[in-house]
């Protein structure tokens, strides 16, 4: 059975850490991307940052580029995938995917969705 789950996420407030995680299982996801999405109210899913299967590439938004890093652990059942966001802002407020597919900053890349991970900054 393929799962996909989100953990990490709550409220704090702004110019704080996050560290989001997603494990990965029922597939060999060490040979997919990995990524991360978010979708806030009112708004489209967009995406955030991948990070390819062999750990050399990664991507990420112009509005997380130097704030958020993406991360891996290729374990052997479990793939886990991470997202240390810093200097958090209030128009980061969504609700944070993780997904397994190809290496792409296009939600259709992907084929294997988590069920997503609350993350509030208030104003």
């Amino acid at each position: 059975q393929v799962r996909l789950v989100e953990s990490g996420g709550g409220l704090v407030q702004a110019g704080d850490s996050l560290r989001l995680s997603c494990a990965a299982s029922g597939r060999t996801f060490s040979n997919y991307a990995l990524g991360w999405f978010r979708q806030a109210p009112g708004k489209e899913r967009e995406f955030v940052a991948t990070i390819n299967w062999d750990l050399n590439s990664t991507n990420y938004a112009d509005s997380v580029k130097g704030r958020f890093t993406v991360s891996r652990d290729n374990a052997k059942n479990t793939v886990w995938v991470y997202l240390q966001m810093n200097s958090l802002k209030v128009e980061d407020t969504a609700v944070y995917y993780c997904a397994a597919g190809t290496y792409s900053d296009h939600a259709g890349g992907y084929k294997y969705w988590g069920q997503g991970t609350q993350v509030t900054v208030p104003s």
